[in-house]
């Protein structure tokens, strides 16, 4: 349901939207009509196009096979198939993820995970991309040193997504805000994310900086002067744990704190935190079987 709430987004930006299945044709029309689906759902019964792209997922057919009962191939079960056991119908999938092709059907970039418990949101995937995507409850700070601007990647999560909290962040003229790989004299910029018994947080990736070199110190430092942007990403758990301790939840949020030292050429400030929260709505996966539609 998630791509479905950002399908007309995507239209609006030029990019089609298509999902491909080894599900059956009844089974996806009885699917888009049951949840409402808009965008096309491709059936690829007898998985020839992924095998073509080298997509299936072989771990199924291991389940039914001669080792079945090794416990690598059990392992294997758990992370790529299912925690409660596959069933032979599960045989033919494809690994779960998102190929973004040209106009020309080239691919251009690839998106996927190793457990099938874990999705990529379309938002984390556009801004993964370099692009920009609709900010959700943005929250604005402004401060001696810098204009903050704070928001996540989606207005809803499930189980198992993957997400990104994004801070736009602009120094004032004539501040510069240290980087990392700066001196340990100083504070480098950096987000700290509440820990949180459903929350995986993935290590940042900083945009690149420039030297500022100051001369009564006779030194030169990584910095930002001009506006950048922190893409923190993370994972709602998908496992049975977290769907148990979330059932019945319809919110989930997220505290951290962003953490920076400043400076003009003239004074160096103490370093500053800044409180921040993200609250997303909470939507439960969904197991209700369809009926197919011939």
């Amino acid at each position: 349901m998630e791509l479905q709430r950002n399908a007309a987004d995507l239209e609006g930006r030029g990019l089609g939207l298509a999902v491909i299945s080894y599900d059956a044709a009844d089974v996806l029309r009885g699917f888009a009509r049951e949840r409402g689906i808009t965008y096309p759902l491709l059936s690829d019964a007898g998985s020839e196009v992924i095998e073509r792209f080298g997509l299936r997922n072989p771990v199924p057919e291991w389940a039914f096979g001669d080792n079945a009962g090794d416990p690598r191939v059990q392992e294997a079960i758990a992370t790529y198939v299912s925690v409660v056991g596959p069933s032979e119908r599960m045989i033919g999938m494809a690994f779960p993820g998102t190929l973004v092709l040209d106009s020309s059907g080239v691919v251009v970039d690839r998106h996927f995970e190793d457990p099938y418990t874990e999705r990529n949101t379309i938002s984390s995937v556009l801004l993964r991309m370099g692009g920009n995507t609709e900010p959700v409850q943005a929250v604005e700070v402004s401060t001696l040193q810098l204009e903050l601007r704070a928001y996540s990647s989606d207005r809803e999560l499930a189980p198992g997504h993957r997400f990104a909290l994004v801070l736009d962040i602009a120094p004032n003229p004539g501040m510069h805000i240290y980087a990392p790989g700066a001196s340990d004299v100083y504070t480098t910029i950096h987000l700290e994310v509440e820990d949180s018994p459903y929350l995986r947080v993935l290590p940042m990736e900083f945009p690149e900086s420039t030297h500022y070199y100051f001369e009564p110190f006779d030194e030169t430092q990584p910095v930002y002067e001009e506006p950048f942007r922190l893409i923190q990403e993370a994972y709602l758990d998908g496992g049975l744990e977290t769907q148990r301790m979330l059932a019945g939840e319809d919110s989930v949020t997220i505290n951290g704190a962003l953490r920076y030292q400043a400076c003009d050429e003239n004074i160096c400030y103490l370093p500053s935190t800044i409180p921040l929260a993200w609250t997303m709505g909470l939507t439960p996966l969904d197991f209700e079987p369809v009926a197919p539609i011939p």
